[in-house]
């Protein structure tokens, strides 16, 4: 009994009756329905329905920019909601999972705008919701290398969305049809996020103690607007790869590989930076992500091709999830009074340079006849946005490692 209470380390693995794997298993599914289906589950859908007569390419960046849209209008009142984080988050789970179905219950184009608005809304409640009380729980249990399983939810999510889709569009599942077996599955993942949730808030002398010393001040604009640098860069990539794939080669069992890959990178990366990169500053750690994405967003703009697609997979979703999990640490750490309008912040900015991306993609498509040199710009303009940002990074002050 002596030894067990005089060893700090002892007494982490659980607080009261929430266990860090409970922690880490809701934060990561919640993150998983949030970003994999309900912001992404559209990226390996737009090849099907293109290739369904649905949907046209410029029509398809409209209902990502109504997402990102959505994402940017919840971002910003998520702060404002007379809700604890957790019952937001179980809120945003539920309307994610209604309107992904209710993408199948019809194909009216306007209607689908809506939808997905909606949609974004939710998503950005879920992630930013999820965030306060995930990274809350693990500073409690003085886990905060844990960020990297939390943050692997929206890799693992995207690469589950993506292999769903991937072998449905294989099987010749039709969209709708698709649209509904995902909302099902959000509904699904929901349920175990709500048993394994902590339905509350942690509270300790170390968190106080913490409180007191951060101060209260505001996260600099320059961390906030690098953010939304990342939100305009990573997005067009995240939004059209599997289209690039499929004009590579018009086969579901090949282009649909391509979002899987995506994911698959995105939840090993987090948990690789976790290990890995403990010693590095964050704002370097952010600094490297965000040239690496620009190499990726070059690639297939220099050279299409089946090569470039993938290794563009590989180095964007390799990269922006740490680059999430890298920023969302950094903006919490320098204001810990009210961390929520923080994440809201960080999260607005990267809505809003996510709108931008298939906003200018599709203004530049609807000018010029080939569909992919709207893209091409587009991508090329958000490469070099990319390294102005890592280079505005790697030249600010240190700060802690990651």
């Amino acid at each position: 009994m002596s030894n067990s209470s005089n060893n700090p380390a002892s007494s982490r693995p659980m607080v009261g009756h929430t266990s860090f794997l409970a922690v880490c298993a809701a934060g990561a599914l919640a993150l998983a329905i949030a970003m994999g289906i309900g912001r992404f589950a559209f990226t390996p859908m737009l090849p099907l329905m293109v290739r369904e007569g649905s949907l046209d390419l410029a029509s398809g960046g409209w209902l990502a920019a109504a997402n990102y849209a959505g994402y940017l209008a919840g971002a910003v009142t998520a702060a404002r909601i007379a809700l604890t984080p957790q019952q937001l988050g179980l809120a945003a789970l539920g309307t994610i999972a209604l309107t992904t179905a209710a993408m199948g219950w019809t194909s009216s184009v306007g209607l689908w705008l809506l939808l997905r608005f909606v949609a974004g809304v939710a998503s950005a409640w879920a992630l930013v919701s999820t965030s306060v009380w995930g990274l809350a729980w693990l500073a409690r249990f003085e886990r905060p290398a844990g960020a990297g399983m939390l943050y692997a939810g929206v890799g693992s999510g995207i690469a589950l969305a993506g292999l769903w889709c991937w072998q449905a569009g294989v099987a010749g599942v039709r969209a709708d049809t698709l649209w509904l077996q995902l909302g099902a599955l959000a509904l699904l993942l929901g349920g175990a996020v709500a048993v394994w949730m902590p339905r509350t808030s942690p509270v300790s002398a170390a968190a106080a103690s913490a409180r007191a010393e951060a101060g209260t001040g505001r996260a600099d604009w320059s961390l906030v607007i690098c953010y939304g640098v990342l939100g305009f860069g990573y997005i067009l990539p995240a939004t059209f790869l599997p289209v690039l794939a499929r004009a590579v080669l018009d086969d579901p069992a090949v282009f649909g590989a391509a979002w899987p890959m995506f994911g698959a990178a995105a939840a090993i990366s987090t948990w690789l930076a976790s290990l890995l990169l403990r010693g590095v500053g964050r704002l370097r750690v952010l600094a490297l992500c965000h040239l690496l994405m620009a190499v990726g967003c070059l690639l297939p703009v220099l050279h299409l091709s089946a090569g470039s697609v993938l290794a563009a997979a590989l180095l964007v979703g390799g990269t922006f999830m740490v680059a999430t999990m890298a920023g969302m640490q950094e903006a919490r750490a320098r204001v810990s009074d009210n961390p929520t309008a923080a994440l809201g912040r960080m999260t607005a900015a990267f809505a809003i340079g996510q709108m931008a991306g298939p906003m200018l993609s599709s203004l530049l498509s609807t000018r010029s006849a080939n569909d992919f040199t709207g893209l091409f710009i587009a991508l090329a303009v958000g490469a070099l946005a990319l390294l102005a940002s890592a280079a505005w990074l790697w030249r600010d002050r240190p700060t802690p490692s990651f």
